[in-house]
This record gives C-alpha cells, sequence and structure tokens, in this order.
C-alpha cells in the first residue's frame, strides 16, 4: 500500500463547530485483542465467564484549544444492577489533542452479561481549558458552571445501552461500544464585555455498538516483548501521560497485542526503518522501553495493526523536553509555536500558547511516515512539529526550547478552506480559513516564498495535490486537506497534499 493511499484510508472529515459551538467524543472500543491483561478493579468473574475488555478515548474536532479535564471512573452498569469500575487510576487528559485519533485506555477483563449503560465521571476541580476568543488567542476558562448556575466540581454523564446498542459481553466474542459525550450538546460558551469566557456544563452522552471508525488509534506504554515469528510485538497500555515505570505491578490498564507489516514505518532511538528491519531493532531494545503506536483498529477478527512506531528517545518523557504544536511563524532559524502541549523531562504536562523553539544545525529532523532524510530548512509555517530539546527560559511570557543535539518531527498538517480555483490540474488554491484548528490571521507567511512576492497567500493557498483526483470538487467548495506544508523558502507551491475531502454539505 503507497503512503498516499494508507493516509487517505485513514483520514477522518470532522467538522469545526461555530465559533463558541464546542464538541467532544469520547469512545470505547470493546473485545478481544490479543493479550490484553486483567484488571483487579473491574468486578468479579473467573476467566471462564470473563471478557475481555479494550477501551479506548477520543473526541471530534471542535474550538476548544485545550480541554483538560480529570476522568475519575469509567463504568458499565449489567441489566442486574451490578456495576463494572473498567478505569484502574484516575487519568488526566487533554480531550483537545486527540481530533484526529483514538487512545487506547485500558485493556480489561469484565464479567459476562448483558450491559445496560455506561456513565463517565468528569472532574473539573482542576480543569485547565482554553477557547480561542475574539481574536483567535487562547483565553483560560476560569468559570465553568452547571445548568443551575453553580460552580462545577464533577459530574457523570450516562447513556442506555439499548435496541441496535444493547451490549453483550461473552468469552470469545469481542465488541466495539462507541460512546460519544458530545461536547457541543454538552457544553456552552458566553463572553462577557471584557473578554472573558464563561463555560455551562451539561453532560450528553451518545452510544453505538458494533460501528467500525477509520479514525487512527493510538497505544502508549512500556514494551513488554517482540515475536519475530508473528510480526507482533506487546505493551503494557500506559495511556495519555501517565509515567511508564519499569516493573509487572505498575500496568493496572492491561496489555496489547500489536500486529505489524512491511509497510510499518519505525523511529528508534531517532533512527528510522521500516517494516522487518524496524521490528528487529525494536527486539533489542530492553523491556519496558517506551513504545507509542499508531495505527487501525480492524475487526473479523478483532487486531491493532500498526502504521508507525516510535520507541526509546524518539517518544516523549525521556531525557529531553518536548513540544508540540503549529508553527505560526518563522524568522531565521527561530521559530513561533502556537497551541503547545509542553511535556518536561520531569513528567509534568502543561499547555501553553505560545512557544520559541531555536533550531540549529545538529536538529536531527524527522518527517512522519517517512524514511527521507530533512534539514532544518524543511520546517515552515503552518507545519504541526513536535520538538525534543531543552527549555532554557520557562517563563510563561518567554517560553524557549533549544533542539540543538535534539529532534524535529514534522507531523501530518490540517487545513481548511474554501476552493478558489481549480483548473484541473494537479493543485487548486485555497482561500484558507483554518492551519491545524487555528485561525489563519495567526499565522505570519513571510520567508515562505522564493522571495516576498512568493510568500505563501492564505487567500490563495496553493496546495499540490500530486496525483489525486480533484477534478469533481468545483470552485467555492469548502474542503479539508491533510499534508505537508512545503520547505522555508520554496513556496509556491505552499502545501503537498495527502487527502483532500469535499465537505459540501457536511
Amino acid at each position: 500500500m503507497n503512503m498516499q493511499n494508507l493516509l487517505r484510508n485513514r483520514f477522518i472529515s470532522g467538522g469545526l463547530g461555530g465559533l463558541f459551538a464546542l464538541f467532544l467524543a469520547a469512545s470505547l472500543i470493546l473485545g478481544g485483542c490479543g493479550g490484553a491483561g486483567s484488571n483487579d478493579n473491574n468486578g468479579s468473574g473467573t476467566e471462564e465467564d470473563s471478557g475481555v475488555i479494550n477501551i479506548s478515548l477520543t473526541d471530534a474536532a471542535g474550538d476548544f484549544v485545550s480541554y483538560t479535564v480529570d476522568v475519575l471512573s469509567l463504568t458499565l452498569t449489567k441489566a442486574n444492577g451490578d456495576v463494572v469500575e473498567t478505569l484502574p487510576v484516575q487519568s488526566r487528559i487533554d480531550f483537545a489533542q486527540y481530533t484526529d485519533m483514538t487512545e487506547f485506555l485500558t485493556a480489561a477483563t469484565v464479567p459476562s452479561g448483558v450491559y445496560v449503560k455506561g456513565s463517565i465521571t468528569l472532574d473539573y476541580s482542576n480543569a485547565d481549558i482554553w477557547v480561542e476568543g475574539t481574536d483567535g488567542n487562547a483565553v483560560k476558562v476560569n468559570t465553568i458552571l452547571d445548568t443551575d448556575g453553580n460552580p462545577v466540581s464533577t459530574m457523570e454523564a450516562s447513556v442506555r445501552l439499548e435496541g441496535r446498542n444493547r451490549l453483550v459481553i461473552a468469552p470469545g466474542i469481542p465488541m466495539h461500544l462507541s460512546l460519544d459525550f458530545d461536547l457541543e450538546a454538552s457544553n456552552t460558551i458566553e463572553f462577557d464585555d471584557q473578554g472573558n469566557p464563561t463555560q455551562t456544563v451539561q453532560p450528553f452522552l451518545l452510544a453505538e455498538v458494533d460501528v467500525e471508525s477509520n479514525k487512527i488509534h493510538r497505544v502508549r506504554g512500556p514494551l513488554q516483548s517482540v515475536n519475530l515469528n508473528e510480526s507482533s510485538f506487546q505493551i503494557f497500555i500506559r495511556p495519555f501521560h501517565h509515567p511508564m515505570g519499569d516493573g509487572e505491578g505498575q500496568h493496572p490498564f492491561g496489555s496489547l497485542k500489536v500486529l505489524t507489516d512491511e509497510e510499518t514505518i519505525y523511529e528508534i532511538d531517532g533512527d528510522s526503518y521500516q517494516g522487518d528491519a524496524g521490528l528487529q531493532v525494536l527486539a533489542l531494545q530492553t523491556r519496558f522501553t517506551a513504545v507509542i503506536v499508531k495505527g487501525s483498529l480492524k475487526f473479523r477478527p478483532l487486531r491493532f495493526e500498526a502504521d508507525e512506531v516510535y520507541a526509546g528517545s524518539s517518544v516523549p518523557g525521556g531525557d529531553m523536553d518536548v513540544v508540540r504544536g503549529s508553527v505560526v511563524a518563522r524568522s531565521g532559524d527561530s521559530l513561533t509555536l502556537r497551541g503547545v502541549t509542553l511535556m518536561r523531562r520531569n513528567g509534568a504536562v502543561v499547555f501553553n500558547d505560545n512557544v520559541t523553539v531555536l533550531l540549529d544545525a545538529s536538529t536531527t529532523v524527522k518527517k512522519q511516515l517517512s524514511l527521507d532524510t530533512f534539514t532544518k530548512d524543511d520546517i515552515s509555517v503552518g507545519q504541526r512539529l513536535m520538538v525534543f530539546g531543552t527549555i532554557t527560559d520557562d517563563s510563561i511570557s518567554n517560553l524557549t526550547v533549544d533542539a540543538a543535539n535534539g529532534y524535529a518531527r514534522m507531523l501530518i498538517s490540517n487545513i481548511r478552506g474554501t476552493v478558489v480555483t481549480n483548473d484541473d490540474s494537479p493543485a487548486f488554491d485555497l482561500n484558507l480559513t483554518r492551519i491545524n484548528g487555528r485561525r489563519v490571521s495567526l499565522y505570519d507567511f513571510s520567508g515562505t516564498g522564493t522571495d516576498a512576492a512568493n510568500d505563501a497567500d492564505p487567500t490563495h493557498y496553493e496546495v499540490a495535490t500530486s496525483t489525486l483526483d480533484v477534478s469533481g470538487i468545483a470552485v467555492d467548495s469548502p474542503v479539508a486537506v491533510r499534508g505537508f506544508v512545503r520547505p522555508f523558502g520554496t513556496a509556491p507551491k505552499d502545501y503537498d497534499a495527502i487527502t483532500v475531502i469535499d465537505r459540501t454539505g457536511m
């Protein structure tokens, strides 16, 4: 499978809400992925009368810049009234980071039976929620209320599992349950005259059983074992930013079997591999090496297939500080990133809307799903980026990361806009509205072109489509595009598309 088809098959078209209309979803995936471990906190029952449940969380696109809350509990209720807790450890989650993927949360053994309700309990007492203000800049939400106007601490959202969404867990019969925590229906944001936001929360859940999703799935955790003969490996699940740990007793989330093939791309300790060569290097890593996998959940039989594998120092949480955000400006080797998730080497994870990254000739540059060689000059405005380096200034107003002797990984970027020209050539022009979920007005395109006259123009943003068939997309059509920004100082063209979705009628 070539890379364009791979990403085209994995593309998820999600709608941005109105300026302050917000949307979030949470998915649960239940079934028998190979190698799942048990969980002592999820009810009684022996192996003979239990089934394996794999649970994951996701959301849909929206105007939250950050939506970090604590998930205290995630339960399933049986028809006889028994309640099964499936979340072994309280988890702090920034749902805004999961607009294009689903995160495996836990693999647990639960009693067989008919389940009639799913519930999730959220704790807002230490929430870190940011929304776009009227000028596009991130504004922290400090006032969170229920529908009676009272401050919110914890809230539970529940959904009935009945009719076509009836859920039956039995040994050897995997199931797939999707619980959508609809933030557009659950939340409203109002701004006062000073631009201060107030959020009102009324949780609302939807449920679907056995509905397949093309959404990218991610699993994170320490390496358990590698099986070269089966082209697979097993990892202990440690979702989100839980410490990886280094012992059996530190892995209550269970484990997951990951299948690989010749198309699987690996990045291990900063070096890139593909296929069996990468799996062989992974097999040389010590037990409990940090691993992140992105891939696809497949059914009949239920299995998880890897597209990308990151391990060792290529995973945040090692001996470097890590920032992930969108490049909104570049001057020389100085980048300005917006919407940044900062992962400190001491394990702290925080949000900051403005971070400076200093590139260097010694910075190793990689590109998601590519084995090619890149340099710091390939990084341009609009590119989603993950940088491994050292924080040299940690003041909130001047946060700076030095990437000398570190890594920079160019991630698949997302742009949205309306088509202004399409002459059936392998390119079209967009009037951009969003880049990586942020308003185009935040981006400074100076220096992106071969000269000032050729700097990227967001009202006529030139998208190269290669072999993609875009002949049926009419002028004025709204589209969503995934791909990579062209190297700095080389426009036109401005952007290389991997997938293009016509959003007319969506």
